[in-house]
C-alpha cells in the first residue's frame, strides 16, 4: 500500500508537539514537526493556560504541513485532563482556562462534600480518584467565585474538545477525557445528571458525546484559508493523553501493569469493567475511559514534576543542561532518604527543594545537600511508590502482574527504570518514548480502516519501535 500520513497534536503539561506519523501497512514512523511550550500565565494570583497561543501554535504547524506538501489523512488531538474552557453564544472564548495547578481549588473537595454530595456517593457514581483539581471541583469553585463567566458560558469544553471546536466549529465531549472529570458515570457512559445538577449545570452545556475513532468534523473554512489546507478530517482519538498512551502499550497478553511516565506518573491496569468498591475507594484509585470501552484503572502519582521544579531553582552551571547528564547525577550520591511523592506539599510549592527539605527534616532523615542528592531521592522515591501501587493493584484486581510496561518520556531514563526494576522485582519494559503521540496516530489509522482492533494496533507498535528491558540485578 502507499504510505498514509496522520497528524498527531500531543499537548502535555509542560510542552506540546506536533508529529507526522507515516504508516506503510506494517510500521509507523514518527517525525516531530514542531515543539512548543504549553504556556502558563500567572495573573492576579491565579494560573491560566494560554489557549489562544496553543491554537496559534497548531496553526503554525499546519502551515508547515502545507509548506512540505504533506497530504494528511486526518488530525487528532490529545491533552492533559480536567481543565476546561468556557465559550459564549457567539463561540468566543471567555477568559483563559484555569490551570489545574491553580490553588483556587484548595479546600474545594471538602466544600463540595459538605454542601452538594457526600464523598461516598460521588465515588460510587464516578469511580474517580479524589484530587482537588478534578473538573467538578474546578467548576464548583468558578461557580462560587466568577459569576460573570459562569452565567455567560454557553459551552463548557474540555481542553482537547475546545481546540477541536476552534479548529472545526464542532462541539464535542470525548469520552476518555470526560471520564477524568469526576462528573462522568462509567456505568451509564455519559456525564451524570445528578452530579451536574448539584452545581447547577445541564448536560446541554457540554458537547455531544463521542468515542475514540469517530470523525468529528473537518477543518473549518476559516482554518482552511489560514493554513492553505483543504477540509482535512479531524478524528477524536484518546483525547486524554493517558488514554492515547495506553493504546501504544506493546503488550501481548493481559498480565501487566502500565506506567505513563512524565510530569505525572499514571500507574494501572486495563479492565473490561469499572472497579468501584470499598478497597478502590480506600486506596483512592480511579476508573477512566480507554479504547473500545475499556477502563483504565489507575492511580495518579506525582511524577517527574518533582525534578522539573527542582531544576528551575538550580543556577546555570550548577547542573548539566542535558537531561541525560542531569539524570545521571543520581550515580554521584549515596543519599538513602525517601519522600512520599504524593505528599500535598509537593503539589505547587514556591520552592520544590525547600519542600523536599521540610519533608526529610520532619521525618528525621538525612538531608539532601547537593543536586545529585535531590535527583537520587526523587528517583528512588518514585520507584518505591510504583512498587507500593503495584501491590495495591494486586490486592484490588485479579490481574497477575508479571511485568511493568513504561511509556512516555520517563521510559528513556535508564536510572529511574533500573530503580523501578529493583523496587518492583519484576521486568520493566521501557518504550515507546512518544507513546501518547503514537497512540494518537494509531487511533487515526484505525479510523481510516487500515487496522481492525486494539491487538493489531499494539502489534504495529512492536514492529515500529525498539524496547529495552530492565531486570532486577
Amino acid at each position: 500500500m502507499l504510505p498514509t500520513y496522520y497528524f498527531s497534536i500531543d499537548l502535555g503539561a509542560t510542552s506540546g508537539r506536533t508529529i507526522i506519523a507515516r504508516y506503510d501497512g506494517g510500521r509507523v514512523e514518527m517525525r516531530e514537526l514542531t515543539r512548543f511550550e504549553t504556556t502558563q500565565i500567572h495573573r492576579n494570583g491565579h494560573i491560566f493556560w494560554d489557549l489562544p497561543k496553543l491554537y496559534d501554535d497548531i496553526l503554525l504547524a499546519l502551515h508547515k504541513v502545507k509548506a512540505e506538501g504533506i497530504c494528511l489523512t486526518s488530525i487528532g488531538i490529545d491533552t492533559w485532563g480536567c481543565d476546561v474552557a468556557f465559550f459564549d453564544k457567539d463561540g468566543e472564548l471567555i477568559g483563559l482556562p484555569y490551570c489545574y495547578r491553580d490553588p483556587h481549588t484548595d479546600g474545594a473537595m471538602e466544600r463540595y462534600f459538605a454542601e452538594c454530595m457526600p464523598k461516598e456517593e460521588l465515588y460510587e457514581r464516578t469511580g474517580i480518584q479524589f484530587m482537588p483539581f478534578n473538573t467538578l471541583f474546578q467548576l464548583d469553585t468558578i461557580r462560587r467565585n466568577d459569576k460573570d463567566a459562569w452565567l455567560r458560558a454557553d459551552k463548557i469544553l474540555f481542553m482537547p474538545d475546545a481546540l477541536i471546536y476552534m479548529l472545526t466549529g464542532e462541539s464535542i465531549c470525548e469520552r476518555t477525557d470526560a471520564s477524568t472529570s469526576q462528573m462522568f458515570n462509567p456505568r451509564t457512559g455519559d456525564l451524570d445528571a445528578k452530579i451536574l445538577g448539584s452545581i447547577g449545570l445541564e448536560r446541554a452545556r457540554f458537547g455531544r458525546l463521542v468515542s475514540p475513532g469517530e470523525q468529528v468534523g473537518v477543518l473549518s473554512r476559516k482554518v482552511q484559508e489560514q493554513t492553505g489546507l483543504g477540509p482535512v478530517p479531524v478524528v477524536a482519538v484518546g483525547s486524554h493523553d493517558t488514554a492515547s498512551a495506553v493504546a501504544s502499550v506493546p503488550a501481548k497478553d493481559g498480565n501487566y501493569a502500565y506506567l505513563s511516565c512524565g510530569t505525572w506518573s499514571l500507574l494501572g491496569i486495563e479492565s473490561p469493567t469499572p472497579i468501584i468498591n470499598e478497597a478502590s475507594l480506600a486506596h483512592n484509585f480511579t476508573n477512566e475511559g480507554g479504547l473500545d470501552g475499556t477502563v483504565r484503572f489507575l492511580k495518579n502519582i506525582t511524577g517527574l514534576w518533582l525534578l522539573e521544579q527542582c531544576k528551575k531553582e538550580w543556577m546555570d552551571g550548577q547542573v548539566p543542561a542535558n537531561v541525560n547528564e542531569l539524570n545521571a547525577l543520581c550515580l554521584h550520591s549515596q543519599c538513602q532518604s525517601l519522600i512520599n511523592p504524593d505528599d500535598p506539599r509537593f503539589a505547587h510549592p514556591d520552592s520544590m527543594t525547600a519542600a523536599i527539605d521540610s519533608y526529610l527534616s520532619e521525618t528525621g532523615q538525612q538531608p539532601a545537600q547537593t543536586p545529585a542528592d535531590y535527583v537520587r531521592v526523587i528517583f528512588r522515591s518514585l520507584a518505591k511508590r510504583y512498587a507500593e501501587v503495584v501491590e495495591m493493584l494486586r490486592t484490588i484486581t485479579p490481574v497477575d502482574i508479571q511485568r511493568l510496561h513504561v511509556i512516555g518520556g520517563g521510559s528513556q531514563n535508564p536510572y529511574l527504570m533500573q530503580f523501578a526494576a529493583e523496587a518492583l522485582r519484576i521486568p520493566v519494559i521501557a518504550g515507546p518514548k512518544e507513546g501518547t503521540a503514537l497512540g494518537n496516530a494509531l487511533v487515526q489509522i484505525r479510523a481510516a480502516g487500515l487496522v481492525n482492533s486494539l491487538e493489531e494496533m499494539r502489534a504495529i507498535v512492536g514492529r515500529s519501535i525498539e524496547l529495552k528491558t530492565y531486570q532486577l540485578k
